[in-house]
């Protein structure tokens, strides 16, 4: 018989999800606060999303992102330009996390300062306000360091969260 998914033990239904252990549901999920553009453009609205759990700050991290890469549901536009792939994502022992993306986050950003800040803190607050073990978020392109996304926000180091660019 060929192969197929690993089966979850002691009856439970369905495949594993990849990276799941023994004993995890498939269906187990968590309450994320995620940050979209909000109306007017000029700031981000936090929206609640159901994510799949993981275990640790860096799974669930990327659980977080790969939801905020998602296309938005109920009217809410993106910060994230389509066509972006999360690559990984890495969090180191200080807090720092290193939050890798394909080219498209870059080559397909639209450009403008608010713009390329509203992608940027999209990204570093959804994972912030989410998992206290993350304090700031350095982003990556193609596995490399990347000095902005369109010329205008500083990425050669993590950046802290910050509350300026979310609707109050």
């Amino acid at each position: 018989r060929p192969a197929g998914p690993p089966q979850n033990p002691a009856g439970a239904e369905g495949p594993m999800v990849p990276g799941q252990t023994a004993g995890e549901s498939a269906a187990r999920r968590i309450k994320a606060t995620l940050f979209y553009v909000a109306p007017g453009g000029l700031r981000l609205a936090a929206a609640e999303r159901d994510v799949p759990f993981a275990d640790g700050a860096s799974e669930q991290g990327k659980r977080i992102l790969e939801a905020l890469l998602e296309p938005p549901r109920g009217g809410r536009v993106s910060a994230i330009p389509p066509g972006t792939t999360l690559r990984g994502l890495y969090v180191g022992g200080r807090g720092d996390a290193y939050a890798d993306f394909s080219g498209s986050l870059r080559a397909n950003h639209p450009g403008g300062a608010q713009g390329e800040l509203l992608t940027v803190y999209a990204i570093v607050s959804s994972l912030t306000v989410n998992l206290p073990a993350i304090t700031s978020v350095q982003i990556l392109i193609d596995g490399k360091e990347a000095d902005s996304l369109a010329g205008h926000v500083d990425l050669r180091r993590p950046l802290p969260s910050s509350r300026l660019w979310t609707e109050k």
